[in-house]
């Protein structure tokens, strides 16, 4: 009898150091959670907008193709010329005479100068040129919006994944803790005669597990911190976590799937950059097409000539003139037609792109709206379960005191609320991911998204 009191308080005295532990880790936790300053989803995103090569890569891209409508739109515009040219010259010229052959040298200046404008007036190469390029900057504005919406995600996933990293090391931290104190329990309760060595074996085997498995999420910790830090493009001390108390994950606002598809469709920066590539390729045809048509062009220009040549030493020739200029292309070896034929191809490609990404648009919004909506009943069932874990664990507690249940039992308790807070934590941040994903799919205001799931950070 006196020795099963002195396993009984062995095992209280095991999980008052747990307790211990578990109370040890919440103040690390904290600790790291301490300092004045954490960086939130919003200054983070502030700070990779600045830093990310790939969106200043984008933006300059962007500002180069903006170009091409100014350089389009110049082609209908007058083109003047002015070309002058000043020369010396020596001449030497030799004739056959009846009194023999003679030879003479002289030198003089000559000089020319013009003066030319021309103004198309029909050429519609230019028109169709003006139309792609057009399309073209309407392709680059989507593209960057994709790629800023990109980066958002980007951005979210590295955070999250950051934070549930952390999570993990906590957890495993404070199981690794609990299961070392249940192995020192178990000592004292074989050295009381209360518990037998497979007790001891089996606290052990946990607890050389547990330290495999803290190693590994303490170097998945640095791997997902290190991520974030080239991302932000500065050294992080702490981040913002999740505000668990405030949290409460809702349905997707419009709630119908239909609507997030229409919208997707609409407004997706994908679509919009595809569309304008469609247009690009269809203006394309008609740059080929022009080819066949004639052009015409108002033509003016003055020109100055002075000692131009040797006959006209000490001459000066003026000239203006003003006039019309007509080409009419007659035949080029079929080089056009099959310039045409090239660019029906590509706009059929163009046209078969947009429609295979419209689909596939669908696919990942429906992904995206599903993983939201369930991920809602998710985390309200893992609440349950931990809540259900928490009850076990102190019911296999108890029955363990009352020698109904095993160290074994009280040990895979310990390990199922473990899980449990593990997946809860996964299930929260995998929901703000569904979200912000979404909202980038249908091309929301990509700040809005930032800060709506920065809202339910801590401040």
């Amino acid at each position: 009898m006196q020795q099963w009191q002195d396993g009984q308080g062995a095992v209280a005295h095991g999980w008052a150091r747990m307790r211990g532990a578990r109370i040890c880790t919440v103040l690390a936790a904290c600790m790291v959670l301490a300092p004045a300053w954490a960086l939130d989803l919003r200054q983070a995103y502030e700070a990779a907008e600045k830093n990310d090569a790939n969106i200043r890569a984008s933006r300059a891209a962007a500002e180069a193709v903006r170009e091409r409508l100014p350089q389009a739109q110049a082609q209908r515009l007058p083109n003047v010329s002015f070309s002058a040219g000043a020369n010396r010259n020596h001449l030497k010229s030799s004739a056959q005479t009846a009194l023999g052959p003679r030879s003479a040298t002289s030198s003089y200046d000559s000089s020319n100068q013009a003066l030319q404008l021309r103004q198309p007036i029909y050429r519609p190469y230019i028109g169709a040129l003006v139309e792609q390029a057009r399309a073209q900057v309407k392709d680059a504005d989507a593209s960057l919006e994709r790629d800023e919406q990109a980066l958002v995600v980007r951005l979210s996933e590295a955070y999250f994944d950051a934070l549930l990293a952390r999570v993990h090391h906590d957890l495993i931290a404070a199981q690794s803790a609990a299961y070392a104190a249940q192995l020192d329990a178990a000592h004292k309760r074989f050295k009381a005669g209360a518990a037998v060595l497979t007790d001891i074996d089996e606290a052990q085997a946990r607890v050389d597990m547990s330290s495999a498995q803290e190693l590994e999420a303490m170097q998945n910790l640095e791997f997902t911190r290190r991520r974030l830090q080239v991302l932000v493009g500065q050294p992080i001390d702490a981040l913002a976590d999740l505000d668990v108390a405030g949290f409460k994950p809702v349905p997707p606002e419009p709630a119908r799937l239909e609507d997030w598809m229409a919208l997707a469709e609409e407004v997706s920066p994908q679509l919009r950059s595809l569309r304008a590539q469609l247009e690009t390729s269809q203006m394309e045809i008609e740059k080929a097409k022009a080819g066949h048509k004639p052009t015409l062009d108002a033509v003016a220009g003055w020109s100055r000539q002075d000692s131009d040549s040797v006959t006209s030493v000490n001459n000066v020739y003026n000239q203006k003139f003003v006039g019309l200029q007509l080409t009419v292309p007659l035949y080029a070896g079929g080089y056009v037609s099959s310039t045409v034929r090239q660019a029906v191809a590509d706009s059929e490609r163009a046209r078969e792109a947009l429609e295979a990404a419209r689909l596939d648009l669908g696919t990942k919004v429906h992904e995206q709206y599903r993983a939201m909506t369930e991920g809602v009943l998710r985390i309200a069932a893992l609440e349950q379960a931990v809540r259900s874990a928490e009850q076990a664990l102190q019911s296999s507690r108890k029955s363990f005191l009352a020698g109904v249940r095993t160290s074994v039992d009280v040990l895979n308790a310990e390990q199922q609320r473990t899980m449990a807070m593990r997946d809860l934590a996964q299930a929260r941040y995998m929901y703000l991911l569904s979200r912000i994903r979404l909202q980038a799919l249908a091309g929301q205001d990509r700040w809005a998204s930032v800060d709506q799931a920065n809202a339910s950070l801590m401040r």
